[in-house]
């Protein structure tokens, strides 16, 4: 056979191997109304989309190989009171636009609306309805799992400790939660030891915390918003966190809670409105920059000997207690550009923009209000301020206290204003 022959049939069979080695196109499965969810999965192969047609499907799903499973016109998938309405056991599954409803109320069990098993890596579940589900979903030892634009409401006529919680990660490698909007849950956001993960532009309201961190490190948190909870965000035992560009308003408890927290960022917050603004406890080697801490009952409640934190350029203005301290020694905040204090008696000279007495937190008038809180309505009194300089000027009479060398005369944030009056709504 000539040597040119030889080559074609050579060329040919690569040629034919490359055809074999493409993977077959995805085919696209129909369920229509009075159909079975579960009968399109099974029969399904990896890879294939099943498109659900509107209408109401009553009972239970597992996705146990790589799918889509995608909404027309959001139907209704109705778990029935009892176990997950979805649970997926395979990789590579994306779940979207489905009302998913009425899972299973026994948080032992864990009921969730959709419950990604371990190992269901790059699960992507976005534009869903969560409705009346014990746990929206339960993520547990994924990894690059997406959780995007869902709307989560929780068993609402639960009590508080009985209801699950909107998003639970736990043991999870970068995740990212993104867009969702979460209420009436225990906890809008739970994330155990989970780490490298992005939360961005949520929404977290009605619950007990919005979000609640535990042993987790190398999260970003930022443009979140959390109202109307017990707590805001709370941070508890984790490290080199971001914490940007978030407002957390109107909680009942604290705003941003950072315990047993070390190396991480917080900055660009909005802080308002709440019963304490941040409650800071054993937290060290951390920077609170360009945060804004407006109108709450407590601006700053720090305990716990936290120190060696790098408080830069901050607003606190209008909060009741501007800072609540107790420690044995004076601790130096704004070493470096200072922050905004409202309540600033000082004065400005050489108007460099930076007053030229120290600020005080802690003097024998903030003392006297904490033991006698009626004094509160005296505040703007001659006879409360002849007071606060008396105390100044006689060494004796102060407290430990937080001290600012270089007090901003004017804050860093212009709009502050209409973040007043942001309050947690109380039952006459």
């Amino acid at each position: 056979m000539p040597p040119n022959h030889t080559l074609y049939r050579l060329g040919a069979a690569l040629a034919l191997l490359a055809v074999l080695a493409l993977p077959a196109s995805a085919a696209t499965w129909r369920v229509q109304p009075g159909e079975s969810i579960q009968a399109a999965v099974d029969r399904a192969a990896p890879g294939d989309v099943i498109e659900i047609e509107r209408a109401r499907y009553e009972g239970h799903v597992l996705v146990d190989k790589p799918l889509t499973l995608r909404g027309i016109n959001r139907p209704t998938l109705d778990g029935l009171l009892e176990g997950n309405v979805i649970s997926v056991r395979a990789e590579d599954v994306t779940i979207e636009g489905l009302i998913v409803a009425n899972s299973g109320g026994d948080t032992y069990y864990q009921h969730a609306g959709i419950y990604l098993y371990p190992g269901s890596h790059r699960a992507i579940v976005r534009n869903c309805d969560f409705s009346y589900t014990l746990f929206g979903l339960w993520i547990e030892k994924v990894e690059d799992v997406l959780i995007e634009n869902n709307l989560i409401t929780g068993k609402r006529d639960f009590n508080s400790p009985l209801r699950g919680n909107g998003i639970q990660l736990y043991n999870t490698q970068r995740a990212r939660i993104i867009g969702n909007n979460v209420s009436f849950v225990r906890d809008a956001i739970y994330v155990d030891v989970s780490h490298d993960a992005i939360f961005r532009g949520n929404i977290l309201h009605h619950s007990r915390y919005g979000t609640h961190y535990m042993t987790s490190y190398r999260n970003i948190w930022e443009d979140n918003e959390t109202y109307y909870n017990r707590g805001g965000l709370a941070l508890m035992e984790v490290r080199d966190q971001v914490v940007r560009n978030n407002r957390a308003w109107g909680n009942s408890d604290h705003g941003i809670m950072l315990r047993t927290i070390q190396d991480s960022v917080i900055e660009g917050n909005i802080v308002a409105g709440n019963q304490r603004g941040f409650f800071i406890y054993d937290a060290y080697f951390n920077e609170l920059r360009g945060n804004a801490i407006i109108d709450n009952i407590v601006g700053i409640h720090l305990w716990a000997g936290s120190k060696d934190n790098q408080v830069e350029r901050n607003d606190f203005i209008a909060n009741r207690e501007q800072i609540r301290f107790v420690a044995a020694r004076d601790m130096i905040w704004g070493a470096n550009e200072g922050n905004h204090w409202s309540n600033y008696l000082g004065w400005d000279r050489n108007g460099d923009g930076i007053g030229d007495v120290r600020y005080e937190a802690n003097d024998l008038v903030d003392r006297l209000t904490w033991r006698h809180p009626m004094m509160k309505l005296l505040l703007g009194s001659p006879a409360v301020q002849t007071l606060r300089v008396v105390a100044q000027q006689f060494p004796l009479l102060r407290a430990p206290s937080i001290v600012d060398p270089n007090p901003r005369m004017e804050p860093n944030n212009p709009d502050w204003s209409q973040w007043r009056g942001r309050y947690f709504p109380r039952s006459e």
